[in-house]
């Protein structure tokens, strides 16, 4: 499973522990702090809060040339764009002013920030690890535009591949697509496929009609069954595998120039940024 639903909602796997990571420190603060009658949870927000403010900070500034021309674009989260080494020195730095700031809270804030990054960090790495090592293309027929069956993995031809799933109806998939046309063409050494995910064929060909979008290699899933093999819970996702059909990373939700950038490094592909 790459993603967690949550009522209308999919989270990443490093989203969800987030969450639960946050939940158990703000827990094991309160108790820490029950005996110097202390709360932790105001500065254990602001480490989370500054964390992810220099996680940001550090991805900007990582792909800037992306968002030259697109100021807001940089405060647009929606693309998932964050640096996790710059976020964890945003929380040590963050931490040790907290620390700091409050010595009555020291030690229970010291219990649960270190709690909480044990919570979140030893699963995270985990599954990270176990994703880039187990999973390979999903073994499943897909359905050209014209009706021909053909398997997945066929269509990387030997070439890193990045298999994108989206929806008509799916309204960050409208706003991704322009970048993911402009790729395709970018970087011909990769085998870019859109899999749509469970509609028909009059219903793509009206989309990309209505869009003026021109992709290759859109095929059908009318079963879901891409999603299903690959633990996707939500839409759009993006799936990014090496040339010897190994999967390097999952993208979940909207792709911005810059965090498709950031995946396609996985490759090794030149990217024209100075990272």
């Amino acid at each position: 499973m790459s993603s967690i639903a949550v009522g209308p909602l999919s989270l990443s796997i490093a989203q969800g522990l987030m969450l639960v990571a946050f939940g158990v420190a703000l827990f094991a603060g309160a108790v820490a702090g029950r005996r110097e009658q202390v709360s932790v949870g105001g500065p254990l927000t602001d480490v989370l809060l500054w964390s992810l403010v220099c996680a940001r900070i550090g991805f900007v500034a990582l792909y800037f040339d992306h968002y030259r021309d697109d100021p807001l674009g940089m405060i647009d989260i929606r693309d998932g764009g964050f640096h996790l080494v710059s976020g964890l020195i945003g929380c040590v730095i963050a931490a040790a002013w907290e620390l700091w700031r409050h010595p009555r809270v020291r030690q229970a804030l010291g219990i649960a920030i270190t709690i909480g990054v044990v919570v979140w960090a030893l699963p995270w790495g985990l599954i990270k690890l176990m994703q880039v090592q187990g999973q390979g293309i999903p073994d499943v027929a897909v359905e050209s535009r014209d009706g021909k069956a053909v398997a997945l993995e066929t269509m990387a031809d030997g070439q890193p591949m990045v298999v994108n799933l989206w929806a008509s109806w799916c309204p960050p998939c409208v706003r991704e697509m322009p970048v993911l046309e402009q790729a395709q063409e970018s970087h011909r050494n990769v085998a870019f496929v859109f899999v749509n995910q469970g509609e028909g064929t009059p219903t793509i060909n009206s989309f990309l009609d209505e869009h003026d979008l021109t992709l290759r290699n859109v095929v059908l899933d009318r079963q879901r069954q891409v999603a299903s093999n690959t633990g996707s819970q939500g839409l759009p996702t993006t799936l990014f595998y090496n040339a010897s059909g190994q999967l390097m990373s999952v993208h979940h939700g909207e792709l911005s120039s810059a965090t498709l950038a950031d995946n396609l490094t996985e490759f090794g592909i030149d990217t024209g940024d100075n990272n």
